[in-house]
């Protein structure tokens, strides 16, 4: 579903990106429980690999097809990365082995976010990932708790790309801050 609207180069450093990220977050965890808590077993406990790039996955489908509902289960697909990380944080308190999976699928889906929204470059607009509010880290709660979430993330979302923003609003041919017609990359492609 997603290889074939990214393309196969776009899908692959999608996956190593993602692993990559998520890999390190998880080791960087693992050591600062360990010198917080002075077990060992931190440092010893075998991770899952691969469910962080699954669970980036399921922030992929979120962003492709959010409304899209799935048969089985009733739901719209932009609930999926959610509920996916609900049903383990619950399963994660009845078993004793939930320190091997929980980390990596919650880096992975907030790594494979952040990929989506920052980085990933699309060929139809010149700037770089997903800056629709329908993709906002918010959209990821229910809607009682987005007025909470909502200036966090926007704080976060200053600080760390306030900067690129305005650079990137900046360029191109404007008249008053609304492009000119025909100048929008998006709209051009469409000819």
């Amino acid at each position: 579903m997603l290889e074939p609207i990214w393309g196969s180069k776009e899908f692959l450093k999608f996956i190593f990106i993602v692993n990559f990220l998520t890999s390190v977050c998880v080791f960087t965890t693992a050591i600062a429980l360990y010198y917080i808590m002075r077990e060992e077993n931190y440092l010893y406990m075998p991770l899952s690999g691969f469910h962080g790039v699954l669970a980036g996955f399921l922030v992929g489908i979120k962003q492709i097809v959010p409304d899209q509902e799935l048969s089985l289960l009733k739901i719209k697909a932009k609930w999926l990365p959610s509920l996916m990380l609900l049903i383990s944080i619950a399963i994660s308190f009845f078993t004793p082995d939930s320190a091997t999976y929980l980390p990596t699928l919650i880096f992975g889906a907030y790594m494979g976010w952040i990929y989506l929204r920052y980085f990933q470059r699309k060929p139809e607009a010149k700037h770089r990932g997903d800056p629709s509010e329908d993709f906002a880290f918010s959209t990821f709660f229910p809607e009682f708790l987005r007025p909470i979430i909502d200036p966090i993330a926007s704080m976060f979302h200053r600080m760390l790309c306030g900067k690129s923003e305005a650079s990137t609003n900046a360029q191109g041919y404007t008249v008053g801050g609304a492009p000119l017609i025909g100048s929008d990359p998006i709209e051009a492609s469409r000819r």
